[in-house]
């Protein structure tokens, strides 16, 4: 009989949704102890660099950099929109001597020199000078201002037809750039040519409740329902048409899913507070730390959903980038020598 009363006794169904209903009022740390205010806190901050390390942050010489990049763009828009306006009334200098020729001849010489950066990936001995990335930048910089010294060599107005063709093809090339900058940056890690792969990107999304057992326990159906949405995201379009527009349609659906699942959350936690002292005063930070947590997250599925199309328009932007080089090469050459000769 002594024997018998040591055994365990059996919990009634009662009992266990009983106990269901407190591990949902009070979130537990693996020993089934109930989690301390800041542990609570820390719960959903936690999940975002445990399985899989973030990036390395940007060094002091890659954030001066980018600020000058802005700076630059910033000027640059600027001196383009003042002198359109300027010549709307008054020409700035004369295209055919002086100062303004001279503008001409800078601006075309700085486009041919974007001829330097591909050679240097492609010629082996010039691999020796310099790296990559200061070739890029170079490229970029050239790119931007041999384009703006010619609008004002002709002060922004199309003449003659040879005029006009030349400098269409200058602001398509310059257009085209750009572009193509932006797809570079979704499609690299660095300026030095290093492509991101589909399961680097895939390692750090976490898409399933295993990889994240606290945040599924502080908002119940939250993981549940940000798989649901992975699984959407990531089925592959099935046309190039489609694929191109990708990127546009997870920009609107993951902003829009975001502010909904975190509207979602921030109930659930209310909900909980009702019955919990330690969410309770937590709630404001946890209300940020899981919005936090779903944005991040949901970033990370879409720059794995984006991949695949952002590798497509790279593709196609150099099968057209190129050609309208050639295009411009042609043009100048003609611009050229029909100035000097009639």
């Amino acid at each position: 009989m002594a024997a018998n009363s040591t055994v365990a006794h059996e919990p009634t169904q009662s009992e266990k949704a009983a106990a269901r209903a407190k591990g949902r009022s009070a979130p537990v740390n693996g020993a089934g102890a109930p989690l301390a205010p800041s542990q609570v806190v820390r719960t959903l901050e936690g999940t975002q660099g445990e399985s899989t390390p973030e990036p390395a942050t940007e060094t002091k010489g890659e954030r001066r950099l980018r600020s000058a990049a802005q700076i630059g763009y910033g000027v640059t828009s600027l001196a383009v929109f003042s002198g359109w306006l300027y010549t709307r009334y008054y020409p700035i200098v004369d295209a055919q001597q002086g100062f303004g020729y001279w503008l001409g001849i800078t601006g075309a010489s700085l486009m041919a020199t974007l001829l330097l950066y591909p050679l240097r990936k492609r010629v082996r001995f010039m691999h020796v000078l310099g790296a990559t990335r200061h070739w890029f930048r170079m490229h970029m910089i050239f790119g931007v201002l041999g384009p703006v010294l010619i609008l004002y060599h002709c002060n922004f107005t199309f003449r003659s037809l040879n005029d006009t063709v030349a400098l269409a093809c200058t602001l398509l090339v310059a257009v085209s750039g750009l572009v193509g900058r932006y797809v570079y940056a979704k499609v690299h890690v660095d300026l030095d040519g290093h492509r991101q792969t589909l399961s680097e990107l895939s390692a750090k999304a976490r898409i399933t409740s295993a990889d994240n057992p606290r945040a599924a326990a502080l908002v119940p159906q939250l993981i549940e329902r940000l798989t649901a949405y992975d699984k959407i995201v990531l089925t592959p379009p099935q046309s190039t048409i489609a694929s191109l527009l990708l990127p546009m349609k997870l920009a609107v659906q993951t902003r829009w899913t975001a502010m909904r699942l975190t509207w979602y959350a921030r109930g659930q936690l209310r909900a909980q507070a009702r019955r919990s002292a330690v969410i309770r005063a937590e709630r404001p930070r946890l209300q940020r730390a899981v919005a936090r947590f779903i944005r991040e997250h949901l970033r990370r599925v879409r720059r794995v959903a984006e991949l695949g199309s952002y590798e497509r328009m790279f593709s196609v932007w150099h099968v057209f980038h190129l050609p309208f080089f050639y295009m411009l090469v042609v043009a100048a050459l003609i611009h050229v020598l029909a100035v000097h000769m009639y």
